[in-house]
């Protein structure tokens, strides 16, 4: 894998913390993540996981929180529960803007060999503008869908 660094921006129209509160709450996360809920008490060295609600609450993603600063920073190590060799690292950095707010998201450091990297930078674009639609208008949308290759097919409706 060469592409080491993947980032992201969104401007959304919404409060730092209520961008914090959306990342770090699991009742909020899975509104916008496909069910899946981030499970931690968000304290540097605390351990956090990716839990997919719908499914008895099967851990997808875990790591440990490396620096949580409450509403503009949080790093979190980054791994699969079957691959934890395979570990990686997000940042990410709310700021206000104005009226808005701007997240920046970078997933960095993966291995040479990482598969997560591949997997990771299909998945972040569609979360992220789930989480702003979230945020915008109280209702993210069907990951699931988009993932499975059904949106706008018959089988979403």
């Amino acid at each position: 894998m060469t592409n080491t660094e993947q980032h992201y921006t969104m401007f959304i129209n919404t409060t730092p913390e209520k961008c914090w509160e959306a990342i770090t709450n699991p009742e909020f996360s899975r509104q916008y993540w496909g069910g899946h809920a981030n499970v931690s008490d968000w304290k540097e060295g605390s351990r956090w996981q990716h839990e997919d609600t719908k499914h008895d609450n099967a851990v997808r993603v875990a790591g440990k929180v490396v620096e949580s600063n409450p509403p503009k920073r949080l790093v979190i190590s980054w791994f699969s529960p079957d691959n934890e060799a395979d570990i990686s690292e997000v940042v990410f950095t709310i700021e206000p803007i104005q009226t808005l707010v701007r997240l920046d998201v970078t997933h960095h450091k993966f291995k040479s060999d990482s598969t997560m990297a591949g997997a990771v930078a299909n998945g972040w674009p569609a979360v992220l503008c789930s989480l702003k639609t979230y945020l915008e208008t109280g209702a993210g949308f069907d990951l699931m869908a988009i993932f499975n290759g059904k949106c706008g097919s018959k089988e979403a409706a």
